[in-house]
C-alpha cells in the first residue's frame, strides 16, 4: 500500500482551505464591494460523499465572505472557520473539540498558511497549482488543481484508502 493509502485509512476529519483549494483561487470583487467565488460541482459532490462515508469535515480560511458561510451549509460541512490566519491554532481546537489526534486529520491546502498545518496532520496534502515550496512538503499533491477537481481527488483518495469508495459510486449505478 502507498504512503498515501495509508495515511488516508484512519482519518476521520477532512479539512480544507478555500481560496486556491475549493476555488481556483482568483478573487471577485463588484463595484459595490461585494465578492463572489466560483466552486466546483465535482469537488462539492466529492464532499457530500466523504461526509456520507462517515468522515467528517471542516474549512479553515484567512479570509471571510459569506459565500464560504454559504457554500459550506449547502455541501453540510459541520465546521467553519473563516477569518483565521492561525490555521494551527484552529487545527488544536478542533482535534481538542472532537477528541482526535493529529493522525486522524487530513488537510488540503495551497499556501504558505497553510503548511503547518498540512506538516502537522495525518496527512497534509497540496492541490496541483500549490505554492512550489508547499508542494515539496507535503505528504502528497493532487493532480488536479485548485477550483477544478483537487477536492474530489482528495476526498476520493480517503474514501478508497478506507473502502467506501465503490459503495458511494455503486450508489448511483
Amino acid at each position: 500500500m502507498n504512503d498515501l493509502l495509508r495515511r488516508a485509512r484512519d482519518i476521520r476529519l477532512a479539512i480544507f482551505d478555500v481560496d486556491g483549494v475549493l476555488t481556483d483561487g482568483k478573487l471577485y470583487f463588484l463595484v459595490d464591494g461585494s465578492e463572489f467565488k466560483t466552486f466546483n460541482t465535482l469537488d462539492g459532490h466529492g464532499i457530500k460523499m466523504l461526509i456520507n462515508s462517515g468522515v467528517r469535515t471542516a474549512i479553515i480560511s484567512g479570509r471571510k465572505t459569506p459565500v464560504v458561510e454559504r457554500r459550506a451549509q449547502n455541501l453540510g460541512i459541520q465546521h467553519l472557520y473563516q477569518g483565521r490566519e492561525d490555521k494551527l491554532v484552529v487545527l488544536d481546537e478542533l482535534i481538542t473539540e472532537l477528541g482526535l489526534d493529529y493522525a486522524e486529520v487530513a488537510y488540503l491546502g495551497d499556501d504558505l498558511p497553510d503548511l503547518p498545518v498540512i506538516r502537522r496532520v495525518g496527512l497534509g496534502m497540496a492541490v496541483a497549482s500549490a505554492d512550489a515550496f508547499v508542494r515539496q512538503h507535503a505528504h502528497g499533491v493532487t493532480t488536479a488543481r485548485g477550483g477544478e477537481g483537487a477536492a474530489r481527488e482528495f476526498c476520493e483518495l480517503i474514501m478508497r484508502a478506507q473502502g467506501s469508495l465503490e459503495a458511494a459510486q455503486a450508489a448511483y449505478l
